[in-house]
């Protein structure tokens, strides 16, 4: 885990124009960012441009990091869940808006019809039934899955990014392992449905 005195120092320097400062802490936390950012939203033009967004307000002081408050990561993390609740609330206005201009198509249908970079990622079945499940996982419980299961954040961290109480990141935890395991519970193989 990256010191919080040195990040603290990376992002004054960086602030102040140093280009190598800059290119540390994009180094440091472009791919944690960015891996959660993917699984959000499963699209790696999204995710790319979340992530752009977090580092350009670093830069140009949009978002103001308080040592005082937390690690910089954490921070990061809460930067890009809000940019991407922002997204969520904005495709829901968007689909609301084009309901009456589509077909009866379901959610997974949606989803399998356009390949996402995860179907890429993820080549085996089973792999890619989990992914549909977790995005089909309300943003609350699919961000704490998230963070605690792929980005292996602790309770405490995960209610700092989330903004909520420890016991709140522990229920919605399990409710989300619940639930995929209620939409898991039916799968199968496809060699195992054509026998």
């Amino acid at each position: 885990m990256a010191d919080l005195a040195a990040d603290h120092d990376l992002l004054r320097q960086m602030r102040m124009g140093d280009a190598q400062a800059f290119t540390v802490l994009y180094r440091r936390y472009q791919a944690p960012l960015y891996r959660y950012a993917l699984l959000r939203s499963g699209s790696e033009a999204v995710a790319a441009d979340l992530v752009q967004e977090v580092f350009m307000g670093l830069v140009q002081g949009q978002y103001r990091f308080d040592p005082g408050l937390g690690q910089l990561q954490f921070f990061l993390f809460g930067v890009i869940r809000n940019l991407a609740l922002k997204i969520d609330v904005q495709d829901r206005r968007f689909e609301s808006r084009d309901q009456s201009n589509q077909d009866n198509e379901t959610e997974d249908e949606v989803i399998c019809e356009h390949p996402s970079p995860l179907q890429r990622l993820l080549h085996d079945e089973m792999a890619e039934e989990l992914r549909i499940a977790i995005a089909a996982l309300s943003p609350h419980y699919r961000d704490v899955l998230i963070l605690f299961e792929i980005q292996e954040l602790s309770y405490l961290e995960i209610a700092q990014i989330c903004q909520i109480n420890v016991g709140t990141v522990r229920s919605r935890l399990s409710r989300a392992r619940q639930t995929l395991a209620q939409r898991l519970s039916d799968w199968q193989p496809s060699l195992a449905r054509s026998a």
